[in-house]
């Protein structure tokens, strides 16, 4: 097929598509526990259809104990050509406070270009970006593909590593293509080449065998809130930069984020200042975070007069390329257990973690990805960017297949507030996608 072809295929392709993925969008697939995970089921039945309505022979939904789900798809090479693996996932964030929500976050709703839902950006449109680029092909088919759709990444990949374990040889590819992130900007489109890790922790702090008085002993015993609150400070010098010893921190790609722009994009207050140093690139793809994700306390309409005991935070840190999980919860528990004021009890319990990710760019089918992202947004040639997020299962790719070109790409831009309230997609570069994914297989055949 010409370019020509494969851009009027997609054009002929893109309403059932955009059906489909609204279809898709209706089943509230969320992994995490207390949640109704016969949805879940569902959801992987659907992409199991569709990608057997996609010219798919080979389709099986697979799990691992207890795991949610995944559904791998396969479709054999033409003799002589590489296989390329497509990676999205099914499974969505809960949609948290439905207050905050214009419009039903399970029922998509067009507004102003952009298609309203929870899943429309992250990662339901993923899945259909792969779907577009089957369809557009039917039986012409450049490559081999391999479709892993995966059913728990919202929920942590927790049984990711002994799928692609027990079925390694059918993911083995020459490419993956992992369509789980964004482009830089409305018009803008990018390959991901670097992502940070994660480490979360919960700090216990104890200061009393029981709560006692406040006013028979406050101003001589230390309560364990306070505590915790003084040694959370620590954790952020007076400009607000990481104050952890031992962590690593490396230079960005020469991207300018311009400040008003973030600031809108984060919906930062009037008044309110950035913390940190350095380039914003830098500050929120290359340099370690930290942040306070909650405390357990008493309410303030239930607390009593009295000096809490114990107390209890979850700290999130993202660490920087080059950095690894191991050493940064290291660097992390010995910080709080070194800070612990007026000889507080400190213990620091590893929550997760997962491992950052550098991406060397360089080759054929890195050359294919940028010359199919340039035709498809009509010259405007991609940028390499960092994410600030972490999708620690791209190490495990990267790790399980060195071979293979990794190219980490997606759908959503920096509008789609994937994970919060009216998460949504612009309709226009998610044509821009698909199209770019559909050259990219065949850029990728001409490239071996």
């Amino acid at each position: 097929m010409s370019e020509a072809d494969i851009r009027a295929a997609i054009a002929r392709e893109l309403p059932r598509v955009r059906a489909d993925l609204e279809d898709l969008v209706r089943i509230p697939s969320i992994a995490f526990d207390g949640f109704d995970h016969s949805h879940v089921e569902r959801s992987a039945e659907a992409v199991a259809a569709l990608l057997r309505d996609a010219g798919v022979p080979d389709v099986r939904i697979v799990r691992q104990g207890s795991g949610q789900p995944a559904v791998i798809g396969r479709r054999p090479a033409p003799p002589g050509k590489p296989t390329v693996l497509l990676y999205a996932h099914h499974d969505v964030q809960p949609p948290g406070d439905l207050t905050q929500w214009k419009s039903e976050p399970f029922e998509p709703v067009e507004r102003d270009g952009r298609l309203y839902g929870r899943g429309t950006a992250d990662d339901k449109a993923g899945v259909l970006a792969h779907i577009a680029a089957l369809r557009a092909y039917g039986d012409a088919l450049p490559v081999g593909v391999t479709l892993f759709i995966e059913g728990e990444e919202e929920f942590g990949s927790g049984s990711l590593e002994e799928l692609i374990n027990e079925y390694k040889a059918e993911l083995t590819a020459d490419v993956i293509v992992i369509a789980d992130s964004g482009n830089w900007d409305i018009g803008q489109p990018a390959l991901t080449t670097g992502l940070r890790g994660l480490v979360s922790v919960y700090v216990d702090v104890q200061t009393l065998d029981h709560a006692v008085h406040s006013g028979m002993f406050g101003g001589a015993v230390p309560d364990a809130l306070t505590a915790l609150v003084r040694l959370l400070a620590t954790l952020h010098d007076d400009a607000g930069d990481v104050a952890v010893d031992g962590l690593v921190r490396t230079n960005a790609a020469p991207l300018d984020y311009p400040e008003d722009r973030f600031r809108k994009e984060a919906g930062l207050l009037d008044g309110v200042e950035l913390i940190g140093s350095g380039r914003i690139v830098e500050r929120v793809w290359t340099k370690p975070s930290i942040t306070v994700l909650g405390i357990d306390a008493p309410k303030t309409s239930e607390a009593p007069n009295a000096l809490v005991p114990t107390a209890r935070a979850k700290v999130s840190m993202r660490i920087a390329p080059g950095d690894t999980a191991a050493s940064a919860h290291e660097a992390l528990r010995v910080h709080l257990e070194k800070n612990a004021p007026w000889g507080a009890k400190v213990t620091v319990t590893l929550e997760g973690d997962g491992e950052p990710t550098s991406i060397d760019a360089t080759g054929p089918m890195y050359d294919a990805a940028r010359a199919a992202f340039a035709a498809a947004w009509d010259g405007t040639a991609p940028v390499e960017m960092g994410v600030g997020g972490s999708i620690p299962f791209i190490a495990t790719f990267r790790d399980m297949f060195p071979n293979a070109a990794i190219l980490v790409t997606g759908v959503e831009d920096p509008d789609a507030r994937a994970h919060g309230p009216n998460e949504s997609l612009h309709l226009g570069e998610f044509a821009k996608v698909c199209l770019a994914e559909a050259l990219l297989l065949k850029k990728v055949a001409e490239a071996q």
